[in-house]
């Protein structure tokens, strides 16, 4: 075990993510040091996805890996966000670890962007499931037993209806012809409440459903705040 390689993950608490994520501990060779997601300051909410802080708490009990928050302010512009990153990534240098992996899976200026950003500070990514196809990976996905629901959609693509709902066999029929599979062009994002890489499924429940800056956000609440409520 002590020959085993660290490996940051960056962590979106979607899909691709879950994929990713569970590809890279199919290695034997491998140990991931801890989960790192930008969290919105005052929102209190994962950066792009919407996705409450709770929920993301929770993923990572359920994991059963650190989690590292890199907190950014609302409408971050790009070199706050690569500050307040390399901050982030410099901890996890000085503890060994080398390389940082993804979930992206086709978005070439995206993984780009990324690379150049890592080695500023002397690391190297890994994309577990790159050039995956997307058709096969949502096979992988129910395969796989993974559950998540659309927390994120893009009303100029889906019918505002996507928000909320689960992605079972029949989200993925429903999709329009245009929509990547796995919502890889910004379609969609979502938040992964079950599947092989978690110890136990996280219970949520679909709460209000709003349109800010031109996408529609579900929100999603814990189980357990019902009890508080």
């Amino acid at each position: 075990m002590s020959t085993s390689e660290p490996i940051l993950f960056c962590w979106s608490g979607g899909k691709d993510s879950a994929m990713a994520l569970h590809t890279l501990l199919q290695q034997n060779n491998v140990r991931i040091a801890a989960l790192l997601t930008t969290v919105t300051e005052g929102y209190n909410r994962i950066s792009m996805h919407g996705v409450r802080r709770e929920l993301l708490q929770l993923q990572a009990q359920s994991i059963n890996l650190p989690l590292h928050e890199v907190h950014i302010p609302p409408q971050c512009v790009n070199p706050i966000y690569e500050a307040r990153m390399e901050e982030a990534l410099r901890v996890h240098y000085e503890n060994g670890v080398r390389k940082v992996a993804f979930g992206d899976i086709f978005l070439e200026d995206l993984r780009a962007y990324r690379e150049k950003n890592l080695a500023r500070v002397g690391m190297t990514a890994l994309f577990p499931i790159w050039k995956r196809d997307t058709r096969e990976l949502i096979r992988y996905f129910h395969a796989k037993h993974f559950r998540a629901i659309a927390a994120c959609i893009d009303p100029k693509i889906l019918d505002p209806r996507f928000a909320g709902r689960e992605l079972d066999e029949s989200f993925f029929v429903d999709l329009p012809p245009q929509a990547d599979p796995c919502g890889e062009n910004g379609e969609f994002h979502t938040f992964v409440f079950d599947g092989p890489i978690f110890r136990s499924p996280i219970a949520i429940r679909s709460g209000e459903v709003v349109n800010r800056e031109g996408f529609i956000f579900c929100d999603l609440v814990p189980q357990l705040e019902e009890a508080t409520k």
